[in-house]
């Protein structure tokens, strides 16, 4: 009999052990998935922001169309992007792809969502390709390089951390409320104090949300996802933490970015 409890054991072991290492395998290759996903966006959304800029400011005085106040030409392209009414569609375009996004990838087929997350990429490039008429091209690639570690540990804290980061969620998306309503009333008043307060405070959240939407992401994860729910699911998670890096590039570059 006591032989029998130790074979036992020792298969309920080995078995166990496959699982987890079954399991964890499958985890890696699934984040691995997300990571690969935001990284492609982010790779769009920089060629597009530095292909329209360079195809919408111009150094020769006779193909410019339109001069800005620091003395840069724009052509025909950048007059219509930067200074017409279209510049509010460039703007709020990406707000509302992300919405359609993120409400609809339930209903969408794998590949329809994957292409949609690139799209959006790409015309978040075109949106961003505006900081290039603000912000020295040196200080951009810096405050990224800056962002791109910083959103690394972060990350990484929380794929690691055993502690629930769950609490975090609620106060991360008041400040997220919070951000988003002090920008939009600092269009009207146009302080630069409450423009620095909302940079340092928009650090600090996506900072946290980096690592919280990490957590949340891994938690995603199950085993027995066929191919298409698992590629939603890796899709949603790079459209998450795209979005984390993206505005925490943008705050640290209203904090550290040399103007031209």
């Amino acid at each position: 009999m006591s032989t029998f409890n130790r074979d036992s054991q020792s298969a309920y072991s080995v078995a166990g052990t496959h699982a987890d290492a079954a399991i964890d395998q499958g985890l890696r290759s699934y984040m691995l998935g997300v990571y690969n996903y935001m990284t492609i966006g982010l790779a769009l959304t920089g060629f597009f922001a530095l292909a329209v800029f360079t195809m919408t400011v111009t150094q020769d005085p006779s193909s410019a169309a339109a001069s800005l106040a620091d003395g840069t030409m724009l052509t025909s392209l950048g007059v219509t992007l930067y200074t017409s009414p279209l510049k509010w569609v460039v703007m709020l375009a990406p707000l509302g792809m992300v919405m359609y996004l993120s409400f609809r990838i339930s209903s969408m087929s794998a590949s329809t969502a994957r292409t949609t997350f690139l799209v959006y990429a790409a015309v978040m490039g075109i949106s961003l390709s505006s900081i290039f008429l603000i912000y020295t091209s040196g200080s951009i690639a810096r405050v990224f390089f800056i962002t791109a570690a910083s959103f690394g540990a972060l990350s990484l804290f929380g794929y690691t951390t055993k502690k629930d980061l769950s609490a975090m969620g609620s106060f991360l998306f008041m400040g997220l409320i919070g951000i988003v309503i002090a920008s939009v009333v600092n269009i009207f008043l146009a302080s630069s104090a409450l423009q620095f307060a909302i940079s340092v405070i928009g650090v600090l959240v996506f900072a946290g949300l980096t690592a919280y939407d990490t957590q949340q992401i891994k938690s995603m994860y199950y085993e027995g996802d066929d191919s298409e729910t698992a590629t939603k699911k890796s899709v949603m998670g790079a459209l998450r933490l795209y979005l984390d890096f993206i505005n925490m590039f943008l705050m640290l570059l209203q904090l550290f970015g040399n103007r031209d």
